[in-house]
């Protein structure tokens, strides 16, 4: 009877030893499956863009002319952590067939490098100078940006005020004190990047495999070839050090913007979601721009990527917006 008692912890023990060499085999070969994968896509799949040499690294610069009749460019900023902005931003650039457009994707999305630069919002907003510059869009233009990027509008729309016109929020994320809650010393937590080792060992891939609804956009606004490009990109950049930096420095930059208000002569078009799940304060918008003498904030139905579904709403209210409170503009 003792030897039989003895026998059961080893074979335990052998059991626990068996399943964590399959385990560790699996995810060795999912990892290098994934990182074949990977190298075949980029082969593969055309880069789009221009990619354009900053003080930090290249940066993509998507350029979608209009016919010109509008006037002025329409600067997109993504929110945080799109895999693809230009491709996300899509279906709102085709409805602004009007307006010069243009989408800059920050380091670690779509394109862009990946540089150990910190994700300071003095170093987003420096950076994006830069690159229009050197990519020689004309300014003044119209600045507009989705979810977090909206501290980066208001950051950009004071320390480079001659060069915006106007600005537009979409679902843009304010600098409230909810925002405002970790990290009090303002130093970025560090620790294991679970989501950056998930995209590597090919985690993330079974699952948008599996359930392609993960990595693609709502609505029916996007071709089936900028769905597949959007999901195979999530691939490339879910998890990687530029976006997880830039995670780990929201309640720092949001501090850094607390007391801006944009100025009181540029106006201000801001689209918020009536979704209940995810609806934010209108009211803690409006008392942020009530020195701002033209702005308007407008609610629509939808998630909080209202531009997967309301481009059209959106493309005809920022034009008429634009029309009445911008010289220039027609």
């Amino acid at each position: 009877m003792t030897a039989i008692r003895n026998q059961r912890p080893r074979r335990r023990l052998r059991t626990l030893g068996v399943t964590a060499a399959v385990v560790v085999a699996v995810l060795f070969t999912s990892t290098v499956t994934n990182l074949a994968l990977n190298q075949a896509e980029r082969a593969a799949i055309s880069p789009y863009g221009q990619r354009v040499q900053t003080s930090h690294g290249a940066l993509n610069v998507v350029r979608t002319p209009g016919n010109g009749r509008a006037g002025q460019s329409i600067v997109l900023l993504s929110g945080l952590g799109t895999p693809a902005p230009a491709l996300d931003f899509a279906p709102l650039i085709r409805e602004l067939a009007d307006y010069d457009v243009v989408v800059v994707e920050g380091f670690g999305y779509g394109y862009s490098d990946q540089p150990p630069v910190e994700r300071t919002v003095e170093n987003v907003t420096s950076e994006l100078h830069d690159a229009l510059a050197r990519a020689h869009v004309p300014s003044p233009y119209i600045l507009g940006g989705h979810s977090i990027a909206g501290f980066y509008t208001l950051a950009y729309a004071n320390r480079y005020r001659s060069d915006v016109s106007a600005v537009i929020g979409i679902d843009p994320t304010v600098p409230a004190a909810k925002t405002i809650h970790a990290d009090q010393t303002g130093v970025p937590s560090g620790g294991i990047n679970w989501e950056g080792l998930a995209a590597a060992s090919g985690l993330v891939r079974w699952a948008t495999t599996l359930a392609p609804g993960l990595a693609e956009p709502d609505g029916t606004a996007y071709t089936s070839g900028e769905r597949d490009q959007m999901r195979t990109m999530a691939n490339w950049n879910f998890g990687n050090p530029s976006v997880l930096d830039e995670t780990n420095r929201i309640a720092d930059n949001a501090r850094k913007v607390q007391a801006m208000r944009y100025p009181d002569d540029r106006p201000v078009l801001t689209f918020l979601t009536s979704a209940k799940e995810t609806q934010p304060d209108p009211a803690l918008h409006e008392s942020r721009l009530q020195n701002v003498r033209h702005h308007e904030t407008v609610m629509l139905p939808g998630g909080h990527y209202l531009h997967w579904t309301q481009a059209p709403a959106m493309a005809s209210k920022i034009t008429a917006f634009l029309t009445a409170n911008v010289p220039g503009m027609h």
